[in-house]
């Protein structure tokens, strides 16, 4: 029982882990590092770093929560069970129908949806530059 005690007392200081907490979003829409990097204009390894620290800067949760389209205290108070619970009520609801029979589905965010939109900020940022980079050259 005592192992148990302590696993679960480390599974909610890694919840309250900010840096930890944006890697599992990340991962879960499917955003590499470098991609991620690229949006926030830092390198990857100094991305890393921010993954690892527990607290995150108030300034750059805002950034990281901007590029990956979610609310900086959903990257504060990011809870797995939650999250997984979601995913499963999810494609049980549309994959499998809703337990009343109506087939609906009561998922309101589309991850899909968020990743599009997060590749398409992403294209119009590298269209800014472009554009920047080509009004400098001249």
């Amino acid at each position: 029982m005592e192992e148990t005690k302590n696993w679960e007392s480390v599974e909610v200081l890694e919840e309250n882990h900010q840096g930890r907490n944006a890697q599992r979003i990340r991962i879960y829409f499917g955003i590499k590092q470098e991609v991620l990097a690229k949006e926030l204009d830092i390198s990857q390894s100094q991305l890393s770093l921010i993954e690892h620290q527990p607290v995150i800067e108030e300034s750059m949760l805002n950034k990281l929560s901007q590029a990956l389209g979610v609310s900086p205290d959903i990257i504060k108070k990011f809870d797995v069970a939650r999250a997984i619970y979601n995913i499963n009520n999810y494609r049980d609801t549309t994959i499998n129908g809703s337990n009343s029979g109506s087939g609906t589905a009561h998922q309101h965010l589309n991850p899909i949806d968020k990743v599009v939109e997060l590749y398409e900020r992403l294209l119009n940022s590298e269209r800014e530059k472009l554009e920047l980079y080509i009004n400098n050259k001249k």
